[in-house]
């Protein structure tokens, strides 16, 4: 059902162009570890594509690829001494180009919190390391009067922005009317550090704006104030907008969600279709489109040969790319797997790393079907595009799913997704139906193993129906998530919260 909030982004007056300023600490393909990346890596760029006047910030981070991504000085910006409480912090700032793009990203550049390895660390200056990352930003635009519209901020590493806006900005000639737009990629990581924090923050002038019973707990927690302060919330997906205002999604959330429900709005992310589209795909060696699905046999033969399995036509090939962690649901495929292999002969591969418990059921699985399953430890770019191009069906069995991105790939590429009904699972994947003809996958609703179980077998039935599998592959390729799609969505969102 569709939430008020979401009725109202679809119907709001765009303004151009607009000054957007996007804090991450996150952006492909500089700095990586999940969807975050992806969203700052293709959003920021299609509105500047669109002509709006967009400002990305990052942090210069030791793990950036220097050579790849040459950096430049920025023009126009000086030096910043930085205090976050007791502590002093030297600010230099220099640019990078987005590959494929005019735009220009940002980098807040700080040795003594960046030059580690690695974007996150349990260090104990964690939490100003994104604060660092926020000021700076905040005074580089008073530096040289660029004055947003909208400041979209993302997760707990940039979400005190919305109150320092509010408080301590409010009458800034050159902040004080922007607006807030915070994007919740994932509910559980909140930034919850111990109350003395407050202190780094910069904002005890205004500290009775803060949660005082959290204060009080000896607690504050950076995304609870986001929640509390920006003017506009969105996360990656409506069905998980709408999970994250519930006891059981809500991660103590919940009911400040819900106090501010009217402001919450659901974007599902969108695909780089330059990047992710059978016809063009560069590291797939053969390409093919839903007219022509030959190469797509092909694609499935060369997999098999690099991870040592043989190329048996008719045998359908399940596909894994994921993250090894509880949250993706991966014992529960564990539990079900052996028994698929074993009654129906599927292959199976799996390309992941993470928790090591996980990595050795996989390991173990492999051992004990080494004709039928291989897992490819750690993460390979090259590798995922080819399990998204050779794979017949693609499993994502996650216990919740604020997005997920990979079962947008694989509905381009043919591949047939098996998913939780979860989050941007739901949103995107719809049951097909052999007898209408209508549908793209096989999302199941019981996270259980009969749910599991039943989603991979009403996939393997209609693989052997020929016509009725050409036509789920071509119903999933003719899908538009495209970022121009969805990038239109935001710019409705940035209007809205303007007034």
């Amino acid at each position: 059902m569709q939430s008020a909030a979401d009725a109202a982004l679809r119907c709001g007056i765009i303004t151009l162009p607009m000054r957007l300023l996007y804090l991450t600490s996150e952006m492909a393909p500089f700095a990586k570890t999940g969807g975050l990346a992806d969203v700052m890596g293709a959003l920021p760029k299609q509105l500047h594509r669109m002509g709006h006047n967009v400002q990305v910030f990052l942090p210069a981070y030791a793990s950036i690829d220097r050579k790849k991504y040459p950096f430049q000085k920025a023009d126009g910006l000086e030096p910043l001494d930085l205090s976050l409480g007791q502590h002093r912090y030297r600010i230099t700032y220099a640019t990078v180009q987005v590959p494929g793009s005019s735009l220009r990203v940002h980098l807040v550049q700080c040795p003594a919190l960046y030059g580690r390895p690695g974007i996150y660390s349990s260090a104990p200056d964690e939490h100003r390391r994104f604060l660092a990352l926020s000021y700076a930003a905040l005074e580089a635009c008073r530096q040289v009067g660029f004055a947003p519209d909208v400041v979209h901020c993302n997760d707990w590493q940039t979400a005190l922005v919305p109150m320092a806006l509010k408080t301590i900005y409010a009458r800034d000639p050159v902040l004080g009317r922007a607006r807030s737009l915070l994007t919740i990629h994932n509910l559980m990581y909140q930034g919850a550090f111990p109350g003395d924090v407050v202190n780094d923050t910069r904002l005890m002038p205004a500290v009775d704006r803060f949660h005082q019973d959290q204060l009080k707990a000896g607690v504050v927690n950076f995304l609870l104030h986001g929640v509390l302060y920006a003017d506009g919330i969105t996360t990656v997906s409506p069905t998980y907008s709408r999970e994250i205002q519930t006891p059981e999604h809500g991660a103590g959330l919940d009911h400040l969600l819900r106090q501010r429900s009217s402001t919450v709005v659901g974007v599902l992310n969108g695909v780089d279709y330059s990047e992710w589209s059978p016809e063009t795909d560069r590291l797939i060696p053969h390409h093919f489109s839903a007219d022509d699905l030959s190469g797509k046999e092909r694609d499935k033969e060369v997999l098999l040969g690099k991870l040592g399995l043989p190329y048996q036509p008719g045998v359908p090939v399940l596909g894994v790319v994921s993250r090894l962690a509880s949250q993706k649901g991966l014992d529960l495929l564990l539990d079900v797997i052996p028994w698929v292999l074993q009654r129906h002969g599927v292959q199976l591969v799996v390309l992941g790393n993470g928790d090591k418990r996980l990595a050795g059921r996989f390991t173990t699985l492999q051992h004990t079907f080494p004709r039928q399953v291989c897992f490819y430890e750690g993460f390979s770019n090259e590798l995922a595009h080819l399990i998204e191009a050779g794979a017949d069906i693609f499993l994502m069995p996650s216990r919740y799913e604020p997005c997920g991105l990979n079962q947008l790939y694989s509905l381009r590429y043919g591949t047939v997704p098996v998913v939780h009904k979860t989050g941007g699972l739901a949103d995107s994947v719809q049951l097909f139906d052999p007898r209408t003809g209508t549908g793209t996958g096989f999302p199941f609703d019981q996270h259980d193993q009969p749910g599991l179980r039943w989603g991979i077998e009403a996939a393997l039935r209609v693989y052997q129906d020929r016509p009725a599998w050409r036509q789920l592959q071509k119903n999933g390729m003719a899908q538009d998530f495209s970022w121009e799609k969805q990038a239109r969505l935001y710019e409705r969102l940035y209007a809205q919260i303007q007034g």
